[in-house]
């Protein structure tokens, strides 16, 4: 299903509802308001719902350039040939000389802060072209910091972890998630069904659990196996006395 009408009290309701049935998010819709609604008297007689038609964008140019830079990052995977550790080389630096790297043989030149707090490092990225770097709901930020974690934990003597951001990417998805998860709880409550969400890497999962946790009218757990692997959310079945 690619497209919708739906309706509500507001434009906003609206839109909610047909999200909740696409199950996706905002970022990924086109909304046709068909009829804007009208308040009756009274907020009664006369009332008119407003309509709206909301399609799923189209998404093949950016899955097309999703594949050719995850071809690319894989062929630089394959390609990286690293030197046995040193204490000569700071981990650290050598990470963000290759996201800089990488960055100029995308065409999208970045500059780099890091942040770094015991093992846990940060490196937030800015540039012209970042969405290019972020691609298709994080497809290639995700590629880039797999690749980059590699490169750090080559040169590094104790694990590291780290954590690729673009311009607060990061805390915008986790927003959209925790958004999209407790809309579709209630769409999971309201009809007594579970609803399964779209493929996403583990850590996205864990926000949707994270935020259905305290959800005592659902259950979430995740279904399938990696790249597939996804969050299904289940109505909790009321026991009959």
């Amino acid at each position: 299903m690619n497209q919708v009408t739906a309706k509500g009290q507001t434009v906003e309701e609206a839109v909610e509802s047909a999200l909740a049935q696409l199950n996706t998010t905002k970022d990924r819709i086109e909304i046709n308001i068909i009829d804007e609604g009208k308040k009756g008297f009274f907020g009664i007689f006369g009332t008119k719902p407003a309509v709206v038609e909301v399609t799923l964008k189209d998404f093949t140019a950016h899955e097309e350039e999703a594949v050719k830079v995850a071809s690319f990052t894989e062929e630089t995977e394959e390609a990286l040939s690293l030197p046995e550790q040193s204490e000569a080389f700071d981990p650290i630096e050598e990470a963000k000389n290759f996201i800089l790297s990488v960055s100029e043989k995308m065409g999208a030149p970045v500059t780099i802060q890091v942040t770094k707090d015991g093992k846990n490092v940060q490196f937030d990225l800015e540039g012209e072209k970042i969405a290019l770097l972020i691609g298709k709901r994080g497809q290639t930020l995700n590629s880039l910091q797999y690749l980059t974690q590699l490169v750090i934990n080559r040169y590094s003597n104790q694990y590291v972890t780290i954590i690729l951001d673009a311009e607060d990417y990061r805390k915008r998805r986790n927003e959209t998630l925790i958004q999209l998860a407790e809309r579709l709880a209630q769409k999971s409550v309201r009809t007594g069904q579970d609803v399964a969400l779209e493929p996403m890497p583990s850590y996205e999962r864990k926000v949707i659990h994270t935020a259905l946790v305290k959800n005592h009218r659902i259950k979430t757990y995740s279904s399938g196996n990696e790249p597939h692997r996804h969050i299904v959310i289940s109505p909790v079945k009321k026991n009959r006395s």
